[in-house]
């Protein structure tokens, strides 16, 4: 089986980056196909992949504006030629889904979700912070043409793979289409533990607006228990502002400081909304508790009473009442149990299944 991996832009690390890195080991003779590859933002192990490039790569300023060229990738993942492969798989959260497949080849998408900017139009504007022109021209081409285009090309896609229920219920309702759950891989073995609990919770975020640390903080100084937020961002001056003495900033972190902190703390505070999100899976392959905003992917990685606590709205006085609850039915959470929650997104239990799907495909394909 001659096999092609297809990716939408490989200029920063991230979880769909960690996908790749995976489907690599899985796939190691397999070229990367994607629009863009910056080596100096990405780890070392991605420089000594097959890595091949659209024409895009030598267009300007790809650091820091690449989501301008947001009518230009279409056209670049049109460009490559796929001819001579067997399968091809797509990992995609807008534009690789879109290559023009050859007749006879099967294409298989992973899909991360289907692409926000299009079928989440206002919570991505507010995430970006668009001016007022640009949105405007962004709703136009988002409700015309970037619609039909993402409808059309998820007909070139013969099965689609959710990374979870969340996801698999937005390709039904974009694309009316069935698909396969495979989580995305955790590495939970790289997480040791340790019994030395300490009196703070903790935040592990990236400091954007719309990850709602703001929450956080507020009912943390109506509390007045210690806090600790892991992360970086745009937002982390106004944060600090807010908070109060109880609670530290520790900015980005060493992999050993990170498993020290999740090991450490009383629970992970999961406030945001995430399509999947690995932090509280990494929390509890720490054995620790997950206090998370009941939404998205958090309702299918954190179980209620079991490795963790939900509020049910974004709000101060909500979360305030989830941590109280916590407090009050923490011992009966057993450790061991939680650890076993996480280790079903285990990275080996991702390659098994993502290969065991692959190869099951193809050979239905060969047999037509």
């Amino acid at each position: 089986m001659k096999l092609a991996i297809v990716h939408d832009f490989l200029n920063q690390y991230g979880g769909a980056e960690r996908v790749v890195e995976t489907l690599h080991e899985v796939f190691p003779d397999a070229p990367i196909y994607t629009s863009i590859f910056l080596p100096r933002n990405m780890p070392d192990t991605f420089k000594e992949m097959d890595i091949r490039t659209s024409f895009m790569q030598k267009l300007p300023f790809l650091d820091k504006h690449f989501r301008k060229y947001f009518l230009v990738y279409p056209l670049a993942f049109r460009s490559f030629d796929f001819s001579g492969y067997d399968l091809i798989l797509s990992s995609s959260s807008a534009y690789a889904k879109g290559i023009k497949v050859p007749k006879g080849v099967l294409h298989i998408c992973y899909c991360y979700t289907p692409a926000r900017f299009i079928w989440r139009y206002d919570q991505y504007i507010e995430k970006e912070k668009a001016s007022m022109m640009v949105k405007r021209i962004i709703s136009f081409l988002t409700t015309s043409l970037l619609k039909k285009w993402d409808i059309t090309t998820s007909k070139n896609v013969d099965y689609f793979i959710a990374i979870c229920e969340n996801i698999k219920n937005r390709i039904e309702m974009a694309y009316n289409r069935d698909s396969e759950v495979i989580y995305p891989p955790v590495e939970t073995s790289k997480f040791s533990i340790s019994d030395k609990i300490e009196d703070y919770f903790l935040v592990v975020s990236r400091l954007n607006a719309y990850k709602r640390i703001d929450i956080v903080i507020e009912a943390f100084n109506k509390l007045k228990i210690p806090l600790r937020i892991i992360g970086d961002g745009p937002h982390r001056k106004y944060l600090q502002n807010l908070a109060g003495p109880n609670i530290e900033f520790l900015g980005k972190l060493s992999a050993k400081d990170l498993n020290e902190s999740y090991n450490r703390c009383q629970a992970l505070i999961f406030p945001g909304e995430e399509d999947f999100g690995i932090v509280p899976v990494e929390a509890q392959a720490c054995r620790r508790p997950v206090i998370a905003y009941a939404a998205g992917g958090a309702l299918e990685t954190v179980i209620e009473g079991v490795s963790g606590v939900f509020f049910k709205e974004q709000t101060v006085e909500a979360l305030s009442e989830a941590i109280k609850k916590f407090d009050r039915i923490k011992d009966s959470l057993a450790p061991k149990k939680i650890r076993e929650e996480a280790i079903r997104f285990d990275k080996e239990i991702f390659k098994k299944k993502i290969k065991a799907f692959i190869e099951e495909k193809h050979k239905e394909q060969t047999r037509c």
